[in-house]
């Protein structure tokens, strides 16, 4: 089934407000004050109706009411990608606090997702609430991030053509170096590729991370061969600040979970490689069977939050990003924070992507052979 989320009617919304929240009451009674003046969504798997929620705008602060997810349902993540699109409604409204009255029972939810306590326990229709807050960055470019990419072959810095060893390109004998320069030019994050970790299934190059997060401020996503727990063990004790997974996901999914719950999900960053919309693996030597847009769903309803996406029949050939793939998942899964991989070519694909909503993007090649200058991405770092 396919998850969207649509603009309602306060009317739309009073029977699984009613349903899940007060099931003893009458319909009207679960009607708020000033629901006229409010802003209604309903998500929706396939035809049916399983969340619902209300959303009140007041200048730089908003409050949403009467969160409710049918009783069958809950569980499969459905809560977190409203509030994910909630959050993004409050950001386009230039909305900078989001706040609500949660029950007692539910503020377990809402802490996991940053909200805090910020008043007293009260009591309403013998119900215990706690008033809950989540401040929010504005809407603008630094929600887009810039990910300049450093693959590494015996330690040098190089380039791959759709992932094939045979089609190498040295650019620098030394990582760290280019590492600094991306740094001096006003970088804050960085993908690292062990591409020897990834031939040889464990990690190899960590010397090489260890270098670059000792030596340089950058945020650095570490991938490549990360196959087991000590492999994901080295690369965050070397200095990872996230852990780059992709055919563990696929195929040992169970494993993959462990460490989501044991790290957190905001030390994960996912990556789907995909061909005709089917999530590949192994080098990208086999394409599954499966659905980029199933597999990123489950991903997101265990909580996962950083994913980027690489459609292979792009990477490294500079002949431009899969945009029209990228905004089909996006409509498929609001609240995913995506990250372009591949493809880019200029200045112009990657306002492209911003511009298609995109958390942001990884640029390689295009770098490294002039294409882009750090110069042109300074404005959207």
């Amino acid at each position: 089934m396919s998850v969207t989320i649509r603009n309602i009617t306060t009317e739309d919304t009073l029977q699984l407000r009613r349903d899940v929240m007060y099931p003893d009451w009458p319909l009207d009674r679960v009607t708020l004050p000033h629901d006229a003046d409010g802003l209604h969504f309903g998500l929706y798997d396939g035809a049916r109706q399983v969340t619902v929620v209300s959303l009140f705008i007041d200048g730089r602060s908003a409050q949403f009411r009467k969160l409710a997810t049918a009783n069958d349902q809950q569980g499969k993540g459905f809560g977190k990608i409203m509030m994910a699109h909630l959050e993004k409604v409050c950001r386009d409204h230039g909305v900078s606090r989001l706040w609500c009255n949660a029950r007692a029972s539910a503020t377990g939810f809402y802490e996991a997702l940053g909200y805090h306590i910020s008043g007293g326990l009260f009591y309403k229709d013998n119900i215990a609430f706690y008033k809950m807050e989540i401040e929010l960055k504005s809407a603008s470019v630094d929600t887009f991030t810039i990910i300049p990419a450093i693959d590494i072959i015996d330690g040098k810095c190089v380039r791959l053509t759709q992932g094939d060893y045979d089609q190498k390109k040295i650019y620098n004998e030394n990582p760290l170096e280019v590492a600094k320069e991306f740094e001096d030019a006003g970088v804050k994050r960085l993908h690292l590729v062990d591409l020897d970790g990834a031939k040889k299934g464990q990690v190899v190059n960590w010397k090489v991370l260890e270098a670059v997060a000792g030596k340089t401020g950058l945020v650095v996503d570490f991938g490549g061969g990360i196959k087991r727990d000590e492999d994901i063990r080295v690369v965050f004790e070397a200095g990872a600040k996230l852990a780059t997974i992709g055919s563990v996901a696929v195929k040992q999914p169970e494993l993959f979970f462990g460490w989501v719950e044991q790290y957190g999900a905001e030390k994960i960053f996912l990556g789907a490689d995909v061909k005709d919309e089917k999530i590949a693996v192994g080098g990208w030597l086999e394409t599954t069977g499966v659905s980029v847009f199933d597999f990123l769903r489950g991903n997101m309803e265990k909580g996962v939050k950083e994913i980027f996406c690489t459609d292979i029949a792009k990477d490294g050939l500079l002949q431009g990003p899969s945009t029209e793939l990228y905004k089909k998942i996006i409509a498929e899964l609001p609240g995913i924070r995506l990250t372009a991989s591949g493809g880019v070519s200029h200045m112009g694909d990657v306002e492209e992507l911003r511009a298609a909503g995109l958390a942001g993007v990884i640029i390689g090649k295009a770098i490294y052979e002039g294409r882009i200058q750090m110069s042109e991405l300074k404005k959207l770092l």
